[in-house]
């Protein structure tokens, strides 16, 4: 079963971020998938098959 996942979903992560933190915000879906740490800002960019292989859960949609 594929996790589904949208823009501006908030996912966490397997491995925390340097900052200590594993929420991310999904800022870009296509074939790489952009996300945003929601502690410190930090921008990466992932494949798609990489952004599913390290995701644990989608949160749900979060708008800020």
């Amino acid at each position: 079963m594929e996790k589904t996942f949208n823009l501006n979903d908030l996912v966490v992560m397997k491995k925390p971020h340097a900052c200590g933190y594993n929420e991310w915000k999904i800022i870009r879906v296509g074939v790489d998938i952009k996300i945003k740490c929601v502690n410190c800002g930090r921008e990466v960019m992932l494949d798609r098959l990489e952004f599913i292989k390290k995701m644990k859960k989608v949160l749900g949609e979060r708008n800020e």
